[in-house]
């Protein structure tokens, strides 16, 4: 029976962290020493590209599938597709990939299921991949203004394979909807056509950052802070956003800076 590499390991452990939970940690690599098993690091993690890769064709397929979930993809659908390649600056190889997985998720056989079930897993822990993921499909969703029946079924339906409960989503959806509302009008404020008051978009803010203005100014700042940490460009990026989907994450932390610097002015 080996035992050096448990007995080094716990004692390396101990000296560097001062603590029986260094000590441990350094236990148990000693062990995987001892058997000569090597600690394959990448597979508790994924690797960054091909979580990149799933996340981006899983976007797009799962796309298709929104588009396709009342029964026929509109010309609103295709053109949210279309001006979010664009948006995202796809040409070429990237953009075929694109335009391949959408129609392979508007297929009839397109098996929802096992697409997510497997996009989650290679996401493993990062659930602030998953929370994008949604917020995209939501967008998707409303694409034509409107969140028909069909529609609002299918979103639940991933919600539900993501881990998000019928509450989670109901409240990501009032948050979306805000958002589109806020971003609208802060494009409309510099050209100079308001669409709402100023009382309404403060109200729009709010909901936005999923607080109300009854809402104490510790609770708003809490909220700030969580959604600015989901939405980081860099750590999402860290984690396994491709980095062509940046300007999504960027464009998302924008709106919430600028939201809670509206409801911090009141």
């Amino acid at each position: 029976m080996q035992i050096w590499g448990k007995v080094l390991g716990f004692l390396f452990g101990f000296m560097l962290s001062k603590n029986i939970f260094g000590a441990l940690l350094g236990l148990w690599l000693g062990h995987s020493f001892d058997k000569g098993r090597k600690l394959d690091f990448n597979n508790l993690g994924g690797k960054d590209s091909s979580r990149q890769a799933e996340f981006f064709y899983t976007t797009f397929s799962v796309m298709g599938y929104i588009a396709k979930a009342n029964g026929q993809v509109t010309s609103h659908e295709i053109a949210f597709a279309t001006a979010y390649m664009d948006k995202l600056g796809l040409n070429g190889e990237m953009r075929q990939q694109a335009q391949d997985a959408f129609r392979e998720g508007k297929t009839a056989g397109f098996l929802i299921d096992e697409r997510l079930n497997h996009f989650k897993q290679v996401c493993g822990n990062r659930h602030d991949l998953l929370l994008l993921f949604l917020e995209i499909q939501i967008q998707v969703a409303f694409a034509d203004g409107e969140l028909d029946t069909e529609e609002r079924k299918a979103l639940h339906k991933i919600a539900q394979l993501l881990g998000y409960s019928a509450r989670d989503l109901d409240k990501l959806l009032e948050m979306m909807i805000a958002g589109a509302q806020f971003h609208q009008q802060s494009q409309s404020h510099f050209s100079g056509a308001g669409k709402f008051t100023s009382k309404q978009q403060v109200d729009i803010a709010y909901k936005l950052l999923g607080v109300d203005d009854g809402s104490s100014e510790r609770d708003i700042k809490k909220a700030y802070r969580k959604l600015m940490s989901q939405h980081h460009p860099d750590k999402l990026i860290a984690k396994g956003l491709p980095p062509e989907m940046m300007e999504i994450a960027k464009q998302k932390t924008q709106d919430i800076q600028a939201a809670y610097e509206l409801v911090s002015k009141k």
